[in-house]
């Protein structure tokens, strides 16, 4: 199918900002199933029996589906158009939380999120949606991806609670079919929003904070595939971390007698400040560049999951939690602006869903790991310091592409 190039002037319009706001809003209905989890875990742990590495199962498919799912959305919605994406990825947030409120076991239950609320759902609405809104968005697109991308973090704060209260009312389970069919309904209203083809990428080379290109044949001085790869490493391994305190939070305050709406509550805490982050860096992005940006989150991270070893009460948990909300929110949307700063913009939103990819996979590693972890040794004390162990990794990997960077940048 030939693309009819777009009207032009619509970057940085009116037109970018309200279909900006209505990616927002997507984003923050279809990202839902990767923070109801948590949340629900005590719950059908305990109804279906299962071990808690079982019932971490879920959220380790869910997300690598949605990762899977991210790659596969965004080709299609290069070729059929986002909207036509965001209605497919509607239907599969409907029928995936009604299908797993009505299982009879953990493996329906999996299988419901993995194929459904994972493949269709949640990868519709994020990595598509940070590749269109990149293609939107010249003098401030850091700071237009980073809202766009917020929108998970809406998520994680707005949902939670909700939810909690659901369970504690009425069940996980008639929660469940209410979320499905309200968010479902709500992306499929709000994808005639996004009917209008974007703008073709300029062929200009996209200028860092400096004004100066950065991007060329050899992203950091390395071949562009092995460049790519090395992100991914990146990725997976930051996030590996990340997920630990996001995934079992609600899991660790029940472990520690804390009653699991507190738990509910200090994931909203740490999403909600996420939202700031991820605002924050957009702006720092913006100004200094990805790479600069992403060391910072990656740095602030680490400290922020060394604090949860020594400190397991109340007040300190829900401080520490809302730390490490402001601390790594920035991270995955740094990605994003990475890859627009150093490899050419026509390639922009294949090895974004690549990079996302490896995201969401270390979301999914990482859960899972967790609660392996626990059920092993009993408390989360390891799983902590195996989330350290991988951020610091994470560090030094990014640290060391900024440096080569660097030193390609200052010798041409």
């Amino acid at each position: 199918m030939t693309r009819m190039p777009a009207d032009v002037s619509l970057i940085d319009s009116r037109h970018a900002a309200r279909r900006l706001a209505a990616a927002l809003c997507i984003v923050t209905l279809g990202s839902s199933g990767m923070y109801i989890l948590p949340v629900v875990m005590p719950a059908v742990q305990q109804e279906f029996s299962a071990s808690r590495a079982g019932i971490s199962l879920a959220y380790t498919v869910t997300m690598v589906a949605s990762g899977v799912g991210g790659m596969l959305c965004g080709r299609a919605a290069d070729r059929y158009g986002l909207a036509a994406v965001v209605a497919l990825g509607a239907l599969g947030v409907a029928a995936g939380y009604v299908l797993a409120g009505l299982s009879s076991n953990i493996i329906l239950f999996v299988l419901a999120h993995g194929m459904l609320i994972g493949l269709l759902g949640i990868a519709s609405a994020f990595v598509p949606l940070m590749a269109d809104t990149a293609l939107w968005w010249n003098r401030r697109r850091g700071i237009a991806v980073a809202i766009c991308a917020s929108g998970n973090y809406v998520a994680g704060t707005v949902w939670p609670p909700l939810v909690q209260w659901g369970v504690e009312h009425v069940g996980w389970r008639h929660t469940y079919t209410v979320l499905g069919l309200s968010c479902g309904a709500g992306m499929a209203a709000l994808c005639m929003a996004l009917r209008k083809r974007p703008p073709l990428p300029l062929a200009a080379a996209t200028a860092s904070a400096g004004g100066h290109a950065v991007h060329d044949t050899r992203p950091f001085g390395l071949p562009a595939g092995l460049a790519q790869m090395l992100l991914f490493i990146a990725s997976v391994s930051c996030c590996v971390a990340m997920s630990m305190p996001q995934v079992h939070i609600v899991s660790y305050c029940t472990d520690l007698g804390i009653n699991p709406a507190r738990g509910a509550e200090m994931l909203s805490r740490m999403l909600g400040f996420g939202i700031v982050s991820r605002l924050a860096s957009g702006w720092i992005a913006d100004h200094l560049g990805g790479m600069r940006t992403l060391i910072l989150g990656s740095a602030l991270q680490t400290l922020a999951l060394l604090l949860f070893l020594p400190f397991d009460g109340l007040v300190t948990l829900y401080i520490i939690s809302a730390m490490f909300g402001l601390f790594q929110g920035g991270i995955v949307p740094s990605y994003a602006i990475v890859v627009r700063e150093y490899f050419p913009p026509r390639e922009a939103g294949a090895r974004v869903g690549s990079v996302m990819f490896g995201t969401l996979l270390g979301m999914a590693l990482g859960g899972w790991m967790s609660g392996k972890i626990f059920d092993l040794t009993g408390s989360y004390r390891m799983a902590f310091i195996n989330g350290v162990g991988w951020n610091l990794f994470n560090l030094a990997l990014v640290s060391w592409l900024f440096m080569r960077a660097h030193r390609q940048r200052a010798s041409a």
